[in-house]
């Protein structure tokens, strides 16, 4: 009977861990498809104008909301929710900004996936 019981609470012990860091993951995998940015800055390193700003903020707030519905996908869906997001972003983003503008903002988007990890 002790034996049982001992066995019963190592499996509940080890289950209790890997819950545990499977939640971490999930959390930091949902951080790194947190677009949120700081737009004085964005607008800043872009040389925005006040009508272009607004656009950009309008247009970068759907992509989060969409990168953020992608995290929350299935494994199976998230890659192709990402790459409609982006695609989506970057037509809006192509509308609204100069070529020079567009260049800086596909670098600056660019390293922003690279860093956190979402691109190879």
């Amino acid at each position: 009977m002790k034996r049982l019981f001992l066995t019963v609470v190592a499996v509940l012990s080890m289950t209790m861990a890997f819950a545990e860091n499977e939640k971490l993951n999930n959390t930091e995998s949902t951080n790194a498809y947190n677009m949120a940015v700081n737009y004085g800055k964005l607008a800043e390193s872009l040389g925005l104008s006040i009508d272009q700003a607004e656009a950009v903020q309008d247009i970068h707030t759907s992509f989060c909301a969409d990168m953020m519905n992608a995290a929350g996908a299935n494994a199976d869906e998230r890659e192709a929710m990402v790459k409609k997001a982006v695609e989506k972003d970057l037509k809006y983003m192509r509308t609204v900004l100069t070529e020079e503008q567009y260049r800086s903002y596909l670098r600056l988007l660019n390293a922003t996936f690279m860093n956190r990890g979402l691109i190879k």
